[in-house]
């Protein structure tokens, strides 16, 4: 499903116009998005987590030259899908 799917599913189960479901669908989107750019975890009871992971800096190697190279500190986003979620797929 991607985000046109799910506008539409939106729209059809809410009895809502695609403008408004769009609408939803975005500030739920950027709340998610929002949270974890400031740090925060963003969990869905039953269904899944987000957080942000923190690295350190590092010495790597570059695989065309083999020359050490310092790779900056990064955040990344994870998800952790829920025991609920995992158990449905499974069945």
């Amino acid at each position: 499903m991607n985000k046109l799917e799910l506008i539409s599913a939106l729209k059809t189960k809410a009895d809502i116009s695609k403008s408004e479901a769009a609408k939803v669908v975005q500030i739920f989107f950027d709340s998610m998005a929002d949270s974890m750019a400031d740090g925060e975890r963003v969990e869905i009871r039953g269904l899944c987590s987000f957080f942000v992971k923190t690295y350190k800096s590092y010495t790597g190697r570059n695989p065309k030259t083999g020359e050490k190279v310092t790779i900056k500190p990064k955040k990344l986003p994870f998800f952790k899908a829920g025991k609920e979620l995992k158990e449905r797929v499974d069945q």
